[in-house]
């Protein structure tokens, strides 16, 4: 049991971290946008909730120590925000962060499916 909950534990707070760091390095600041009503960003949180719990997941189920699962958890944290601003280089010709400030829910919807596909991949490759 304490083994349960010393991973839970650890696995809840890289969680709330990388949800922070993702807030603190992303130009639009997605609470304030959800406060006022904007779906895209809750859209766009959403899926970067999601995306970073498939990759805790992985990291935790395939972890062999904690110290292991902090190691992994880390890089899958740092790997999101990384693949969330290559999306915003991929897409020179359209500005993600306007996009979202305008609340252009397709915008939402499509990077929220990405965060999501990322962490999969992500997921996928934390597997031993």
């Amino acid at each position: 049991m304490l083994n349960f909950l010393a991973y839970v534990g650890i696995a809840l707070l890289l969680w709330v971290i990388g949800i922070f760091l993702m807030e603190i390095t992303t130009k639009n600041k997605e609470w304030e946008l959800i406060k006022k009503g904007n779906k895209t960003a809750g859209y766009v949180f959403l899926g970067r909730m999601v995306g970073l719990a498939i990759v805790l997941f992985s990291a935790v189920s395939n972890s062999i120590s904690l110290t292991d699962l902090i190691i992994w958890g880390s890089i899958g944290i740092i790997a999101q925000i990384v693949f969330f601003y290559l999306a915003e280089w991929l897409t020179p010709k359209y500005n993600i962060t306007e996009a979202i400030d305008s609340n252009i829910e397709s915008v939402g919807i499509f990077l929220m499916g990405m965060a999501i596909s990322i962490g999969l991949i992500i997921a996928g490759c934390l597997t031993y």
